[in-house]
C-alpha cells in the first residue's frame, strides 16, 4: 500500500528518495545507530568468539583462564564494559536473518531507526498509585540497567535464571537462555499521565516540564477506541528477530516493575509493515499490499532531523535527540476485504497489488502522479484513494517514521479474524500524525478499518553509560 506518512500504509518516495536507495550511512548515522557486525568479536589474544554461543556475563568472565584478558576484564569492570564487549556479537536469528546485538547506548534510544526487525511486544504501563519520585526514578535505573544487559543477550543480572539461591526465584525468567540477542532493541516513552494524573495531580514534580504537545491525541472519524488498549504512563517497546527474545524482555522488565507500574495493555506484533533501512524490501500488510515503500530512512540523517528527532532548540529542552510516538491497534475487515475486486482494492489503494507502482503509471518507485487522467477524463488515481490522501503534498510536507507490524490475535467472537495493523510512528511533534490522520477522512480504504486502540508517548533521547532512560526530565 502506500504513503509513508499514513497510520496505515505509505507513501511513494519522491524521484530524490530513489536517488538515495543506493547510498550508504553516514559517519553519523553509523554512530547513532552503527549497523551490527556479523561475525563475533576478537578477544584481546586475536581469538574469535563464537557469535551462536549466547555468551552470558558469566561466560565472559570465565575466559580469563583462556588468555582473554581484556574482554575479561571489561566484563569484570561491570554491566557496561561487559556490553562493549558482546555488541558485536551475532548469530542466526528466527527468522533466519543475522542476530545480531545493537548499543543500547547512544545519542538516540534504538529501535527507532534501527533497520526494523521481524517481530514486536509492545507493552504500556501505568504507575501505582503509592509510587514517589524516588521511586519512578529507581525504576528507571533499574529499566535501563536491565535493557542494556539484554539487549547484549544476557540475563537480567548475574545468577540470572539458574545461578542463584535455591530458595529464591529466580532473577531471570530463562525462556531465553542459549538464545543469542537477535537484534533486540528496547524503546522507552512517557505518557501523559505520567506528568499529571487522571485527576490533575502532580504525582512527581514533572507537570511544568510536560511537553506542551504531550496531550491525548484528538478523536478521528472512525475510532472505536476501546480503553482497556490504550493510554499508558509509561511503554516499552522490544523489537527482535526471534519473537521469543522479544516476549522474554518485556516478561522480565513487567517483573522488575512489580508493585511500582502494572501492564495496562500489551500487543504482539509479527511482519513488519514499513522499512526504516534503504537496504530492506518493501513488506506486505495483512491487505496483502506492498506497505512503506517511501518511509523515513535511517541514512537520510537531514529528513530524521526535520521530521523525527525533536531538536535542541525545540521545547522542552530534556527532549531534545528523542521524538514523539504514536501507537495504533488498527483492526481490519478482513473478511469484507476479501471479497471486494482485485481492480476495486487497487482503485482504493492507488497503487497494483503486485508491483506496488502508482496507478499513474511506473514501478514500485515511480512518484504517484495525481494529475494524470484517464481516457473517461478522470484522474487515474482517484480522489478518495489512500496514496493520494496520504502523501505528504496533500499535507502540507509531514512525514513521519513508521515501525508497524502485522498481529493476528485469534478470532472475535463472531468467528472473524481479529488482525491488522499496529501502527507505530516516530515524528518531531504529533502534529504530523494528527495532519496526516484528519486529511484520510475521506479515504476510501475506511470501510474496512477500525482504530480500536491509541496512545502517545514522548521518548527520551538516547542514554549515555552511567545514566538512566529519561534522566534529563529529573534534572
Amino acid at each position: 500500500m502506500d504513503d509513508h506518512d499514513d497510520p496505515r500504509v505509505e507513501e511513494r518516495p519522491t524521484k530524490e528518495d530513489a536517488s538515495r536507495v543506493e547510498e550508504r550511512p553516514t559517519q553519523e548515522d553509523a554512530s547513532s545507530n552503527p549497523a551490527p557486525r556479523k561475525e563475533g568479536f576478537e578477544t584481546a589474544a586475536g581469538g574469535l568468539l563464537n557469535p551462536r554461543s549466547g555468551i552470558s556475563r558469566r561466560g565472559l568472565l570465565g575466559l580469563l583462564g583462556a588468555g582473554a584478558a581484556g574482554v575479561a576484564a571489561g566484563a569484570a569492570g561491570g554491566a557496561g564494559a561487559a556490553l562493549a564487549a558482546t555488541g558485536a556479537a551475532s548469530g542466526a536469528g528466527a527468522a533466519g536473518n543475522a542476530a545480531s546485538a545493537y548499543p543500547f547506548f547512544g545519542e538516540h534510544q534504538a529501535g527507532i531507526v534501527t533497520p526494523a526487525q521481524d517481530r514486536l511486544h509492545f507493552a504500556a504501563f501505568d504507575v501505582s498509585s503509592t509510587l514517589d519520585r524516588d521511586g519512578l526514578i529507581e525504576l528507571l535505573r533499574e529499566w535501563t540497567d536491565a535493557a542494556a544487559r539484554l539487549t547484549q543477550g544476557l540475563e537480567v543480572e548475574d545468577g540470572g535464571a539458574v545461578g542463584g539461591s535455591d530458595y529464591a526465584p529466580p532473577a531471570d525468567t530463562g525462556e531465553a537462555l542459549g538464545l543469542p540477542a537477535s537484534g533486540l532493541t528496547i524503546t522507552f516513552g512517557f505518557g501523559p499521565g505520567l506528568f499529571t494524573d487522571a485527576s490533575g495531580a502532580d504525582r512527581f514534580g514533572l507537570a511544568s516540564r510536560r511537553p506542551a504537545a504531550l496531550e491525548p491525541l484528538p478523536r478521528f472519524q472512525g475510532d472505536a477506541l476501546q480503553p482497556e488498549r490504550s493510554g499508558g504512563d509509561l511503554c516499552v517497546q522490544a523489537c527482535a528477530d526471534d519473537p521469543q527474545v522479544a516476549v522474554h524482555a518485556i516478561r522480565n522488565l513487567s517483573r522488575i516493575a512489580f508493585g511500582r507500574a502494572s501492564l495496562r495493555w500489551s500487543q504482539l506484533g509479527f511482519g513488519r509493515t514499513s522499512s526504516t533501512s534503504t537496504s530492506q524490501a518493501t513488506p506486505r500488510n495483512m491487505f496483502g499490499f506492498k506497505d512503506g515503500t517511501a518511509n523515513v530512512k535511517a541514512e537520510d540523517s537531514a529528513l530524521l532531523d526535520e521530521q523525527v528527532w525533536v531538536q535542541s532548540g525545540d521545547e522542552p529542552a530534556w527532549l531534545a535527540g528523542g521524538s514523539f510516538l504514536v501507537a495504533r491497534r488498527i483492526r481490519m475487515i478482513i473478511e469484507n476485504w476479501d471479497r471486494v475486486q482485485l481492480g476495486e482494492q487497487e482503485q482504493l489503494v492507488g497503487r497494483s497489488k503486485g508491483e506496488g507502482a502508482p496507478l499513474s503509471g511506473g514501478t514500485e518507485l515511480t512518484e504517484p502522479d495525481f494529475e494524470t487522467q484517464g481516457a473517461s477524463g478522470t484522474p487515474l488515481i482517484a480522489a478518495n484513494a489512500h496514496v493520494r490522501l496520504a502523501h505528504h503534498s496533500a499535507n502540507g510536507g509531514a512525514r513521519m517514521l513508521r515501525r508497524g507490524y502485522n498481529f493476528v490475535d485469534g478470532n472475535d467472537e463472531l468467528g472473524r479474524l481479529d488482525a491488522g495493523l499496529f501502527f507505530l510512528s516516530f515524528q518531531r511533534s504529533p502534529e504530523q500524525f494528527i495532519t496526516v490522520q484528519r486529511s484520510l477522512a475521506a479515504d476510501g480504504l475506511n470501510e474496512y478499518l477500525k482504530h480500536v486502540g491509541s496512545a502517545i508517548f514522548a521518548v527520551p533521547g538516547g542514554v549515555r553509560e552511567g545514566e538512566f532512560v529519561g534522566q534529563a526530565l529529573f534534572d
